[in-house]
């Protein structure tokens, strides 16, 4: 008798660990979307053009903006700009009058930049671009240190490639990388005005109004 107790005291002390020796598992995922962000950290700046520019004996005169991208798109980004259209055929036109005498650059290729600044018998407005990253800016304003057209192998170089404002966005920036500490870049203005210019210039001060609009890939 005192055995077969002891034998049923082992067998309920031993019951619940045979019981619940198999623990079950489940597995589960712990997941967070980390969304694209691209600005630009330092947006373009109104400019005012430097230099003197006489209606009847003309003259030259040149201005920049800079802007600085933040992006942490690996893929890269790039930036276009498009100008107002403000009711005439020309980005610039006077502030009182409404005059389009300071025609847009007529020297694009093909709608593409072109070297220098061709000479016209009517005052002209154009733009170009630099990066301090030099490979930052679009293929279209790279050309070789020496003679070469515009989008072909090269560096950009200050005063090389020129285009016409348009209202539709050209591409100005173009890069495969991110930009996580900042990219800078600059465009800059230049308006030349012939002696005796055709149209004549009325004597006021003229507007040109443009947009950068920064796209990830």
């Amino acid at each position: 008798m005192t055995v077969l107790s002891m034998l049923f005291v082992g067998f309920f002390l031993a019951e619940p660990a045979i019981s619940y020796g198999q623990v079950d598992t489940g597995d589960f995922t712990i997941r967070q979307t980390i969304t694209g962000e691209s600005s630009f950290t330092v947006p373009p700046v109104d400019v005012t053009m430097t230099g003197s520019i006489n209606g009847l004996t003309g003259g030259t005169a040149n201005g920049a903006t800079q802007f600085v991208v933040l992006s942490n798109n690996a893929s890269g980004y790039y930036v276009e700009i498009d100008f107002f259209d403000n009711g005439s055929p020309e980005a610039m036109s006077g502030d009182v009058s409404g005059s389009p005498a300071i025609r847009d650059f007529d020297g694009d290729v093909a709608g593409e930049p072109a070297r220098g600044f061709t000479a016209s018998t009517a005052a002209q407005f154009g733009y170009t671009v630099t990066s301090s990253s030099t490979t930052d800016t679009d293929s279209s304003f790279f050309h070789p240190a020496g003679a070469g057209t515009c989008g072909t192998a090269g560096t950009t170089q200050v005063d090389g490639c020129w285009k016409a404002p348009a209202t539709t966005g050209f591409r100005i920036v173009d890069t495969a990388q991110a930009a996580l500490t900042g990219a800078t870049s600059s465009v800059q203005f230049r308006i030349v005005v012939p002696s005796a210019p055709l149209p004549v210039l009325t004597a006021e001060t003229y507007t040109a109004t443009a947009t950068l609009s920064l796209f990830v890939k």
